[in-house]
């Protein structure tokens, strides 16, 4: 009975030892998370990955991949890549969207010193990540931005003279509300102390594409920036997703940070648009009356029209 007892009790003093041992053998957490937001990208994933395995070799990493659901199947891919490798984790948020409010949540679940953010769209240098990782990690800035603006950087990826002119208004408009100078403050590249950005996080305005604006403008006390040159790719697979609406945001989100918040961006966004219908209005009808059309005519043409 002793030795049937000896024999049964055996494994499980096995088992804890074993268990014992692999508790000892628990790896460190990760010194920086890369967070991805992305919406359509499963084609970009792994390259990403791939990249990221090389530029962040002998470090201590994860990657976060915030996705909107997407309906190519972008978290499908992640969950793949998450039985391969622990260091990749993914977010998929159901019924929400938008860069800035899923950079927000991928940078609050990690647990690094330091929380860099890219693309998921392969538009940004990965190998620009190390510097803007180190110069925040050695404690010389709050916050690390891969610029496009500085010597040594390029926006050549930039689709067209379209997007050239987008780009080159909207930081020309970011710098006119900016409390410190950035060259880049349309960059969705940059690395920040993750203690910061818990600090900053509760007064962003979480809306629109251009996070790393928001977070500056956001500071209760200005950021100590440094810029890293950094290239900008042309995109190989998936869709821009700048348009109208990413336009409205940006110019929605400075009134509210010139406001200070005490307008509702909700309030904002609808008088933008409803701004947008009256002047619609008043075009169509000033362009039927003068093809001789009534007014009345003219008055509800320019109505259904807006």
């Amino acid at each position: 009975m002793n030795e049937s007892t000896d024999t049964m009790l055996s494994p499980i003093v096995m088992n804890n030892e074993t268990h014992g041992a692999g508790v000892a053998e628990v790896n460190e957490g990760p010194d920086v998370s890369i967070v991805v937001p992305c919406y359509n990208e499963s084609a970009n994933v792994r390259p990403l990955v791939d990249m990221l395995r090389r530029v962040l070799e002998g470090r201590r990493w994860e990657v976060i991949f915030v996705d909107d659901n997407s309906p190519d199947g972008t978290s499908d891919v992640v969950r793949a890549l998450a039985q391969e490798d622990s260091r990749v984790r993914g977010l998929c948020r159901i019924g929400r969207r938008g860069l800035s409010s899923a950079v927000i949540e991928g940078a609050l679940s990690s647990s690094a010193q330091v929380v860099a953010v890219m693309d998921g769209d392969l538009q940004h240098d990965e190998s620009r990540l190390p510097a803007l990782i180190d110069a925040v990690a050695g404690g010389g800035c709050d916050l690390a931005v891969g610029s496009r603006h500085v010597e040594g950087g390029s926006n050549q990826g930039l689709a067209n003279a379209w997007r050239h002119a987008l780009s080159d208004g909207g930081i020309w408009l970011a710098q006119r509300f900016l409390p410190v100078r950035l060259t880049d403050p349309m960059s969705g590249f940059f690395a920040i102390r993750q203690d910061r950005f818990v600090q900053i996080a509760p007064f962003l305005a979480a809306t629109g594409f251009k996070i790393l604006l928001d977070l500056v403008l956001s500071s209760p006390k200005p950021l100590k920036v440094q810029e890293i040159p950094c290239g900008f790719r042309a995109r190989v697979a998936g869709e821009s997703k700048l348009d109208v609406v990413v336009m409205l945001q940006f110019g929605a989100l400075l009134v509210d940070k010139l406001c200070h918040g005490l307008l509702p961006l909700r309030f904002i966004a609808f008088c933008g648009v409803g701004l947008a219908g009256v002047l619609t209005n008043l075009v169509i009808m000033q362009l039927a009356l003068l093809g001789g059309a009534g007014f009345s005519v003219a008055q509800g043409v320019g109505t259904v029209v807006a």
